[in-house]
């Protein structure tokens, strides 16, 4: 079932439910909530009456009471005289009850120990039973809710409270109610069915369109935009599949130049090889110590680009581990500068390592080692006519930075976030490293974020970038 129809099923059992209760409450119960509300009417009402008897002048106050609360009122002192008869309409009925009648009303309040409050029809009436009448059959003509009590007065004396009011028959007003229900039940049902299925529709409309631009998205088209309007929900998603399909898009370009670019590298020193193999073969004159050398700098350099590849899917699959030791970093990046001894001497490269203190680091050495060689071949790399690179180690609060500068071109600030990609390049023109494989930076941020280290870059257009990361020192 769609999400459609599960809407206007539950919208439509919600309806049922709502129109069930309405119907419970002013039919079946209806009898039952005023006979309640009029209970309640008495007691309360009999508490005020009991308070203002015992006032001298309360005849005002307790008609207004009983005009108010259209009751009846009658008071009866200890010598079997009416001391207040308070009676209007209906109520006048009560006024006839004999002395025997008020007898044993009052015998029964006598036995109860306190006040009595009953629900009795005036054909019913029998005086000479005195028990609590409980008869609530609907159809008794003229009921009466009575409240009888004896209440003893500031001067010690003790008088017999009346206080009544009759029970209109309700059976009028369910049968009108009945018929309003029917016609409200039929409109109600038409205009729910009408809403539910709007509702209905344009809560499943966006849903049905984001369907149909996912699957556009499977099929490989990175192209398709989702529509962010409609509820928050689906505007959300909508933005949250742009996104995701923008993401997706880079990543297919990123796959397409990585296949490129590994074929490439992986094309030019096999290339060489073979050709001056076939050289040396054919040509006895070429087989001299500088032909050989070329291959075995091919050579090497595919036997580099292929140990990048290993560690580098190494460390994205989490199946290399470190080997944690105490080591002095400052003597480390020393010791990886005199490598670029003959890259310096040949080649017109200014390296400067500027730092002041030796700093110990607790990190796995050969990895840490790893990331400044990367570094220092990045900034070689893409350094400007100048070819000067500067290193720098900086200690504040217990962290060490290590930070290394080229005189470039820089880096774009849109083109930033993706740097740290497999062969990304920021001019997208592949050329030959200088140094390197092409996968440095991608081996960097996979070992620095094994030690938990923080790194990033700085750069400006014609002013050069600046790679750093920064660890706890010892």
């Amino acid at each position: 079932m769609g999400i459609k129809w599960k809407v206007f099923c539950y919208l439509a059992v919600f309806i049922l439910i709502t129109l069930a209760l309405l119907w419970m409450f002013q039919i079946a119960f209806l009898d039952d909530f005023y006979r309640a509300i009029k209970t309640n009417t008495i007691k309360s009402t009999a508490q005020t009456v009991e308070k203002q008897l015992q006032n001298e002048h309360s005849t005002d106050q307790l008609e207004n009471i009983a005009t108010k609360k259209d009751i009846f009122i009658r008071v009866i002192n200890a010598d079997g005289t009416d001391r207040y008869i308070i009676a209007d309409g209906p109520g006048k009925a009560l006024k006839k009850l004999s002395k025997e009648d008020l007898s044993g009303l009052k015998q029964q309040v006598d036995q109860n120990g306190g006040p009595i409050l009953q629900i009795s029809g005036q054909k019913k009436w029998n005086k000479d039973k005195h028990k609590i009448d409980t008869d609530k059959t609907k159809n008794a003509f003229n009921q009466f809710i009575i409240y009888t009590n004896n209440v003893i007065l500031n001067d010690g004396n003790e008088i017999f409270v009346l206080i009544g009011t009759m029970i209109s028959p309700v059976d009028a007003t369910v049968e009108t109610l009945r018929t309003q229900l029917v016609c409200i039940s039929i409109i109600m049902v038409l205009f729910c069915v009408v809403l539910a299925f709007l509702i209905s529709r344009n809560i499943s409309k966006p849903i049905v369109k984001i369907n149909r631009s996912a699957k556009e998205l499977a099929r490989g088209n990175y192209q398709v935009r989702f529509e962010e309007g409609g509820y928050r929900e689906v505007a959300e998603l909508g933005a949250t599949l742009n996104y995701a399909a923008k993401e997706l898009s880079t990543v297919e370009n990123l796959r397409k130049e990585l296949i490129a670019n590994v074929s490439h590298d992986l094309r030019t020193p096999l290339t060489m090889i073979t050709a001056y193999s076939e050289i040396m073969r054919d040509l006895p004159g070429e087989n001299t110590s500088e032909n050989v050398q070329v291959i075995i700098d091919e050579a090497t350099r595919l036997t580099a680009l292929v140990n990048d590849m290993l560690d580098l899917s190494k460390i994205q699959a989490g199946s290399d581990s470190l080997s944690i030791k105490e080591f002095n970093l400052t003597e480390s990046i020393n010791t990886i500068l005199m490598r670029y001894a003959k890259l310096i001497e040949n080649d017109g490269y200014h390296i400067d390592f500027d730092y002041e203190d030796d700093v110990f680091v607790e990190a796995d050495e050969m990895k840490m080692s790893q990331v400044i060689y990367n570094l220092i071949n990045n900034a070689i790399n893409y350094t400007g006519a100048d070819k000067r690179v500067i290193i720098r180690q900086t200690v504040k609060k217990g962290l060490v930075t290590i930070s290394i500068t080229d005189t470039g071109k820089g880096i774009a600030e849109e083109e930033l976030p993706y740097i740290w990609d497999r062969y990304y390049k920021v001019d997208k023109s592949h050329k030959r490293s200088t140094v390197g494989t092409g996968l440095g930076l991608s081996i960097v941020k996979g070992i620095l974020e094994m030690h938990h280290a923080e790194y990033g870059v700085t750069s400006k257009l014609g002013k050069g970038s600046t790679f750093y990361f920064i660890m706890q020192c010892k």
